[in-house]
């Protein structure tokens, strides 16, 4: 802030009364302080300037990020698009798989790693347990027809190619399609990264435009001020030529009074002369500055 104590008061009864050396110290002050003033206003313009450029460099990379999640979105919908189209094959595929497995009767019952695992453990419990003769027989047969079921399903399946390719086929959709929704994930979160910071360029534009202000504010204060003793300043100056104006219209008013007497003596002396009186030098003197002889 302009600290008011340091500011010169003008007031019209100082330019009315005060003396011409009176006047002319005030006139420096005036001077003198408007200059302070004005560097003063100088500064702050500079300050705020200064906080206004880097408010519009905040702004522009809060546009780049703009810029670059906007850009990122894009490929997020892009990529969100294929892995949708892909699933819904995929999904068509695995109708088929099903269809198939269902047309060969291989939609009921367990799977070959079901059976085999059951199998693994009727063996297991064929060596570790100690079973009478016929409980080892029943046990026998269940492994055998476990072994039979596992071959039966195991052919079926080795037998349909149109069922493997299917198979391979819709992993490999539903395997491009999750690399899909990956780089979904992995743009979305860059995208956000740049909202973030596209906010927080922003947050950071607010406050700096903020001081910016609040500097042109004080640069206002300033130049107001400087402007006002500038004011002053001038009303001053014209005082002084007012005065120097009517010091000269007193001079120039005595000087024709002194001409003017100085003619008057100067008829008296050369009426003298006319009369036929003797003039001494100093009488001719007056007479020859006159233009009378």
């Amino acid at each position: 802030m302009v600290d008011e104590s340091q500011n010169i008061e003008l007031t019209e009864d100082d330019l009315e009364n005060d003396s011409k050396g009176q006047l002319i110290k005030k006139a420096g002050q005036l001077r003198d302080r408007r200059n302070e003033l004005n560097q003063m206003a100088s500064e702050r313009a500079s300050k705020r300037d200064e906080l206004n450029a880097k408010t519009r460099e905040k702004v522009d990379e809060a546009q780049e990020h703009r810029e670059k999640r906007d850009e990122l979105n894009e490929q997020v919908q892009e990529h969100k698009e294929s892995r949708n189209e892909l699933n819904a094959k995929a999904n068509e595929l695995f109708d088929k798989v099903d269809q198939l497995k269902s047309d060969m009767e291989l939609d009921e019952g367990k799977d070959l790693e079901q059976l085999e695992s059951e199998i693994e453990e009727l063996e297991f419990k064929q060596q570790t347990e100690v079973l009478s003769s016929d409980e080892e027989k029943e046990l026998i047969e269940k492994i055998e027809a476990k072994r039979e079921e596992y071959e039966d399903r195991k052919g079926k399946l080795e037998q349909n190619d149109d069922l493997e390719e299917l198979v391979e086929e819709a992993e490999e959709v539903r395997s491009e399609a999750s690399k899909h929704h990956q780089k979904v994930t992995e743009l979305a979160d860059q995208a956000q990264e740049h909202h973030n910071q596209m906010i927080e360029a922003y947050r950071e534009a607010d406050d700096i435009r903020d001081e910016a202000d609040e500097m042109h504010e004080k640069f206002v204060e300033a130049q107001e001020a400087a402007d006002r003793h500038h004011e002053d300043f001038v009303r001053v100056q014209k005082r002084l030529r007012e005065l120097d104006k009517e010091e000269e219209q007193e001079r120039k008013s005595a000087r024709d009074k002194k001409k003017e007497e100085a003619k008057e003596e100067a008829e008296e002396i050369y009426q003298k002369f006319k009369e036929g009186e003797t003039l001494d030098t100093e009488d001719l003197m007056k007479l020859q500055k006159t233009g009378l002889l």
